[in-house]
């Protein structure tokens, strides 16, 4: 009785809303929560802590992961991937639902150009994960703006460069499940092929890629190239990885 109780209790500190933010590095903003760890990345410190206790399990791995086999013994990037205080970003309700917002700020047919573009991303990514896009945003896991990420500023005041694109997450409990919910903005800037490149990326991201690739053969590389890759077999490969991990995300 006193387990049930406290499990319950633990569901409704969690309510507090976390939210995370992944370009070059990680931005964590908490709410109600102690800082008591920190993750160091792109050669900036962010903080992520919980002192809750976090109950964590596997998932089966999706059909698409659990048949997937790399033949080149190409490798992957788990070791550059982050955890977090409720395990890894991982999804184990499929498909996963995305929303792509048409742009209200430029012309129809340019605006469909850049929904086409997105659309193409989420494809790619759905040969390994179940993904599909719908018109709500109230039904959606994951959705993708054309918006310009916020600026940040250094402790003094000096604004940084501007980001191309950028990955947040929410957590929040429905039925005692803890879930997520992605958002992915993408900046007017990005044209032609980029706009592809950067969706394909920050997908990556918010399928629980939670780190960066160091080469630029990857489509999760730390930085824009000039020849934006495909999804590589380690990308495949590390997001296997991702789903064979622990988290607190899903039913138990």
């Amino acid at each position: 009785m006193g387990k049930i109780t406290q499990n319950q209790n633990f569901w409704r500190r969690l309510k507090a809303v976390l939210t995370l933010a992944i370009s070059t590095g990680l931005l964590v903003v908490l709410t109600n929560f102690q800082v008591n760890a920190i993750f160091r990345e792109q050669g900036r410190n962010f903080q992520l802590s919980t002192s809750l206790p976090v109950l964590q399990k596997t998932h089966p791995l999706p059909l698409t992961l659990a048949q997937w086999q790399d033949k080149t013994n190409s490798g992957d990037y788990f070791d550059q991937i982050k955890s977090t205080k409720v395990g890894y970003l991982i999804w184990s309700r499929f498909p996963v639902k995305v929303k792509i917002e048409t742009p209200t700020d430029i012309n129809q047919k340019q605006g469909q150009i850049w929904v086409n573009s997105v659309s193409q991303a989420v494809q790619e990514w759905s040969i390994y994960l179940p993904l599909q896009i719908v018109g709500k945003s109230a039904i959606a896991d994951i959705t993708i703006f054309q918006k310009a990420p916020p600026l940040q500023r250094e402790p003094n005041g000096k604004i940084l460069r501007a980001r191309s694109a950028l990955t947040t997450f929410d957590l929040y409990t429905e039925n005692n499940i803890l879930s997520q919910r992605f958002t992915i903005l993408l900046s007017p800037s990005q044209t032609g092929e980029y706009v592809l490149s950067a969706a394909r990326h920050e997908l990556g991201h918010a399928l629980g890629i939670w780190g960066h690739s160091l080469l630029e053969t990857d489509t999760m590389y730390f930085s824009q190239v000039r020849k934006p890759p495909l999804i590589s077999v380690r990308d495949v490969n590390t997001l296997k990885r991702v789903y064979e991990q622990s988290t607190s995300l899903g039913p138990n």
